[in-house]
């Protein structure tokens, strides 16, 4: 199987249910965000990210990609054949665990602190802005998303700024308050 198809040369893909649409469909737009946080995952488990949290992150890439496969499925017909693609409320209430394990070996924030820091860190604060970006995209898309996808991803989001802190503190790294 070739890794082309060609179908997408006049600008136009295809959703689980093979509607086609432009490139440039806000949902397209959206899932193509939570791509991009996948990616960045990607690099800060290859920059270096302490042990401890690699497999927490390999579970949220693998969240990600439900994410991504729950919008591209509009028409909602993709769950009732593939679990792994299904995002529930135990994923939050397993990121909300995760925040608050990792939340508690941190000094209380008394400022705002300034993105950068490690090279695992700093990617983590990139990451956690994507996120951020694909979670004002999710709310805008019509018909709406399901509401358990904007949960999951706003944890996300605060789950990668407390990781950004514990990987920068956990690499000596102090914080830079504004």
């Amino acid at each position: 199987m070739k890794i082309y198809t060609r179908t997408g040369d006049a600008g136009e893909t295809s959703y689980f249910d093979g509607t086609r649409v432009r490139k440039d469909d806000p949902r397209l737009d959206t899932y193509g965000d939570v791509d991009e946080l996948n990616a960045w995952l990607g690099l800060v488990r290859a920059s270096g990210l302490d042990a401890a949290f690699d497999a927490d992150l390999d579970r949220v890439q693998r969240d990600l990609f439900a994410v991504g496969a729950q919008l591209a499925d509009p028409g909602e017909k993709l769950a009732a054949r593939v679990t792994k693609a299904v995002i529930t409320d135990d994923d939050v209430t397993r990121l909300e665990t995760l925040i608050d394990r990792i939340d508690a070996g941190l000094p209380p924030l008394r400022r705002f602190i300034l993105a950068g820091g490690s090279p695992a860190g700093a990617a983590l604060h990139v990451a956690r802005t994507i996120c951020r970006r694909a979670e004002r995209r999710m709310v805008a898309l019509e018909p709406a998303v399901d509401p358990v996808l904007l949960r999951y991803v706003n944890r996300l989001s605060d789950l990668l700024f407390v990781l950004a802190r514990a990987t920068n503190q956990r690499a000596g790294v102090p914080e830079k308050e504004w």
